[in-house]
């Protein structure tokens, strides 16, 4: 496939300047990749001098937030692999629920509309952003059952806990403040016996790509269990193409729920774009015994299944006439090397020390 955009260079942005190297690392993996499958000219890290060059294509650590746009060029989604949105909340979890009644802290360009619009596809909740609102609603929450609080800002299953009696409640209050609070944290049911369904599309290029699979999880070596990959099944094409597929009644349901989500973004948030839209959704038994779904948030930055949506997009462009595969990416904390096929996105010691290997590819048996 000819590109659409010949005269753009690839740029990797690091929004973070105490990002850890693995993540830097890995960012400049997947926009040099990026570059390679387009056929663009790869510049490396972004650099200040191009402060509004234009003709750029960004790789961003991270959701881009209010000024940076401009700041950037950069026009729309066919600017970056990622997202823009005008409220740093926007790109957090901190959206899914609505606010505690008579909650205080609002964050400006706080939406009602859109929790009114998703709540049926996301499990009961709230979203605070002040101590005492913190307070009041996890104790309300846990009066119906087990509650699982996050941190919006944290990421990789970090930063939140379950509550399941009053002396949880307690610790957790303990290791709050009124500057973590005023971030915003998410309480919300927690589900027993849970998977997680990865649901997105990436536009790329003109190449649309739209896709589900399913995220794994492994010990590394101090024994925290951690994100180790996702295997994902991939369609040339939209929700409509990928929805036209044989797909497992759970599997069907969480596509559904997630464009259901992504369209209350669209109407919801004014300024918002993406190329790359990812959301996770969580399939489990609440604390009635019943199978319940919803969707727990939005990625639209580049995150741990991108290697799979690289390595799919590479081989929709080597093969015009290809219209779905599957495609997986991995993150290993044992010693070893990757397989032959794969594309290693970083190899090396991850933020304590331990060993971290990230690579993806086209599954074996899907390879033509």
């Amino acid at each position: 496939m000819p590109p659409h955009s010949p005269h753009k260079r690839v740029v990797a942005y690091n929004v973070n300047p105490a990002a850890a190297e693995h993540e830097v690392q890995t960012n400049l993996a997947q926009a040099r990749w990026l570059a390679e499958i387009l056929g663009w000219p790869f510049d490396g890290p972004w650099q200040p001098a191009a402060q509004g060059h234009p003709g750029l294509y960004f790789v961003p650590t991270q959701t881009l937030v209010g000024p940076q746009r401009e700041q950037l060029a950069i026009d729309g989604a066919e600017d970056l692999l990622g997202g823009y949105v005008q409220h740093g909340f926007i790109a957090t979890k901190a959206i899914s629920h609505p606010l505690i009644s008579e909650g205080t802290g609002v964050p400006a360009g706080w939406n009602p509309q859109f929790a009114e619009r998703v709540r049926d596809v996301v499990l009961p909740g709230v979203t605070v952003f002040d101590l005492g609102d913190a307070r009041r609603a996890a104790a309300e929450g846990l009066a119906r059952g087990l509650l699982r609080v996050k941190l919006v800002e944290a990421c990789g299953g970090e930063g939140q806990a379950l509550l399941r009696n009053g002396q949880d409640l307690k610790q957790w209050l303990a290791g709050l403040s009124p500057a973590i609070c005023a971030a915003g944290i998410v309480l919300e049911e927690n589900l027993e016996q849970a998977i997680t369904h990865s649901v997105g599309q990436t536009l790329v290029d003109g190449l649309l790509m739209t896709y589900f699979g399913e995220q794994f999880q492994t010990r590394n070596g101090r024994g925290e269990c951690v994100y180790a990959g996702s295997r994902l099944t991939v369609v040339r094409g939209d929700y409509v193409d990928l929805l036209a597929r044989d797909l497992a009644a759970d599997v069907r349901r969480a596509v559904e729920y997630a464009r259901t989500y992504d369209t209350a973004a669209a109407l919801s948030f004014p300024g918002f774009f993406a190329s790359r839209r990812n959301y996770d959704v969580v399939q489990g038994i609440g604390a009635d015994g019943q199978q319940k779904v919803g969707v727990l948030e939005q990625s639209w930055r580049v995150g741990g299944a991108t290697g799979a949506e690289l390595a799919a997009l590479q081989a929709f462009v080597e093969q015009p006439t290809r219209n779905t595969l599957c495609a997986s990416t991995h993150e290993v904390h044992t010693e070893q090397d990757a397989p032959a096929q794969a594309r290693v996105l970083f190899r090396g010691r991850d933020t304590r020390g331990g060993f971290l290997l990230k690579y993806a590819e086209v599954d074996a048996d899907d390879r033509q």
